[in-house]
């Protein structure tokens, strides 16, 4: 498929940040966008940031046809930009799609369309340490129909947000899950392992409430408030004495996260010792309690890691501290593992970090 270049003139393009904004904040001058109706996507093309014109009437706008994603690209070692196991986002948008009736739109034009935008933006991506170029991919349901139905017109579009390091402060505090049974992220046979819009928006709400608490963000059950699940907008996870990661059990209420994907690959590589396991809460409490469990945390795409010290309720059970509650050296040795290969800084598997060609525009 023939790729269209409509960039700004030079002179009307802002530069790149001389300080890099905090995660999210920042905006490159161009977006990649391709259109899908009559059953076919076409013309995907680069152009300028900027918004899109849809009707008020918009699926997505009524009944939720969203879903995004999140990769990130560095500048290694050789000068050169590289995308950390884009391909793996660019299969899960079509998971997702597939749990809300999307379209699927092609692996290889997701991964050439976000290339090519990386490749126009590579001076927006920033060498500070801890710092990354953020790709966001997105897609809309665009049809303008008030019935409740699949839209049969998407928009799929990849923006970019150089982002400074997550941890301003560097990779040195521990947060605090707050367990309730209060709020559910998902249930089994709904959406939970996709990255719908919806999934985000109704975790708003215990999100403040665990700040309500004293807490940075819920430990989310199951339904039954008997399995965990997520940390938040992350994958949980829990280290043994001997140093293995143990990582809830995918299922339709977790998302599949690319970050824990990875560490268990790690895992079968022999570089770490991981697993993944259904992990009963009253379980997990006890082996906090006696000490079986000396770390614990969350996985994700923004953090990597992110160490938890202190598990907090809300029926005035006092607080559970995680070994002596400051970050643990097992999620360090990880977090600088994983951040390595992503930065070039240590050899990665082959394919996991995909060069940003130089194309002709």
């Amino acid at each position: 498929m023939k790729f269209r270049y409509e960039l700004l003139d030079p002179s009307k393009q802002k530069k790149p940040y001389d300080k890099v904004p905090p995660f999210g904040v920042g905006r490159t001058n161009h977006m990649f966008v391709v259109d899908y109706d009559d059953g076919q996507w076409h013309d995907p093309r680069i152009v300028p940031y900027g918004p899109f014109e849809i009707m008020p009437g918009a699926i997505c706008l009524h009944y939720g046809q969203t879903l995004f994603e999140g990769g990130k690209a560095f500048i290694h070692p050789d000068g050169e930009m590289y995308a950390w196991r884009f391909n793996m986002n660019a299969e899960r948008v079509n998971k997702s799609a597939d749990v809300i009736m999307m379209a699927n739109c092609p692996v290889d034009l997701q991964v050439e369309g976000c290339l090519r935008l990386l490749d126009v933006e590579r001076a927006f991506c920033p060498t500070q340490p801890e710092s990354s170029m953020y790709i966001r991919p997105a897609m809309i349901g665009v049809q303008d129909s008030l019935g409740i139905k699949s839209s049969n017109k998407y928009i799929y579009y990849i923006m970019l947000s150089p982002a400074g390091p997550y941890y301003a402060d560097g990779f040195n505090k521990a947060t605090t899950l707050l367990i309730t049974s209060k709020y559910h992220r998902a249930v089994h046979g709904g959406t939970g392992n996709s990255k719908t819009g919806g999934n985000y928006a109704a975790s708003l709400k215990p999100y403040y409430y665990a700040h309500d608490h004293g807490a940075d963000q819920v430990l989310y059950l199951d339904a039954a408030n008997e399995y965990i699940e997520e940390a938040g907008a992350m994958n949980h996870y829990h280290v043994l004495k001997d140093g293995t990661f143990i990582i809830p059990a995918f299922n339709d209420s977790i998302l599949h996260s690319i970050t824990s994907r990875t560490i268990l690959e790690l895992a079968g590589m022999g570089k770490v010792k991981a697993r993944q396991e259904r992990i009963r809460l009253k379980d997990f409490i006890a082996d906090l309690k006696n000490g079986n469990i000396i770390e614990a945390g969350g996985l994700g795409t923004a953090a990597v890691v992110s160490p938890n010290g202190a598990y907090m309720f809300d029926d005035g059970t006092a607080p559970i501290t995680v070994g002596d509650g400051k970050v643990g050296k097992y999620s360090r040795q990880l977090y600088e593992l994983y951040t390595g290969m992503q930065t070039g800084k240590t050899p990665a598997p082959a394919g996991w970090a995909a060069k940003v060609e130089h194309y002709s525009k």
